[in-house]
This record gives structure tokens, C-alpha cells and sequence, in this order.
């Protein structure tokens, strides 16, 4: 029913309504009342979860985005020393096969390596 015709229903029912049928209608208007005010009260708990719900959303976000960036770092550092444990190896190997030379370069690229990394 269109709000207007709603009025109208209503303001013809207070014209032709006795003493006792306003005591009922009087009743029935508390009552709605009370009852808007109960979902008003429940709306403004839903809006106060929601605000908090939605903050602890944005730092779930940015822990997941810092725990990012700390996997990427971790992961640069293991591939670094992954790269200067080879390099060691195989100065070792160089050196026990005699090939000095070899070793010496092997030695100046890790120092090399270990400066950049």
C-alpha cells in the first residue's frame, strides 16, 4: 500500500474509532514504537561490528602484505647464500685438484659476491 492511502486508512479509523478501539490503537502504537527503537539498537550494534570486523580486515591485509615482503627477503637471502656455498665448494674442489688459478678467481668472485649481496 502506497504510504498516502496508509494515512488515509488510518486517519479514517481514528475518526470512526471508539474509546476502547484507541486504547487499543494507543497500545499497538507503543508497541511499534518499542519495538522500531529495538531495531534501531540492533542496527547500531551491526554498524559498530561492522566498522570494527572491517579494521581488523585492513590489518589482517597489511600483516599479510608485510609477511610478503619478509618471504621475499628470506628468500633473496637463501639464494644468496645458496650461490656463496657453491662458490665455496668449488674453491675447495679447486684447491684440492691443484688448480690454483682457478681458486683465486673463484675466491675474487666470492668477495665480489659477498660485497653485493
Amino acid at each position: 500500500m502506497a504510504p498516502r492511502k496508509m494515512k488515509q486508512r488510518a486517519y479514517s479509523q481514528l475518526r470512526t474509532a471508539t474509546p476502547k478501539n484507541l486504547r487499543a490503537m494507543r497500545f499497538q502504537v507503543k508497541r511499534v514504537k518499542a519495538e522500531m527503537g529495538k531495531v534501531r539498537e540492533d542496527q547500531e550494534c551491526i554498524r559498530e561490528e561492522q566498522i570494527k570486523i572491517r579494521g581488523q580486515c585492513d590489518e589482517i591485509v597489511r600483516q599479510c602484505d608485510q609477511l610478503k615482503e619478509e618471504t621475499e627477503m628470506i628468500m633473496k637471502q637463501s639464494g644468496h647464500t645458496h650461490i656463496k656455498l657453491v662458490l665455496m665448494f668449488n674453491i675447495l674442489k679447486a684447491r684440492e685438484a691443484g688448480n690454483s688459478a682457478r681458486a683465486a678467481s673463484l675466491t675474487h668472485f666470492l668477495q665480489f659476491v659477498h660485497f653485493y649481496c
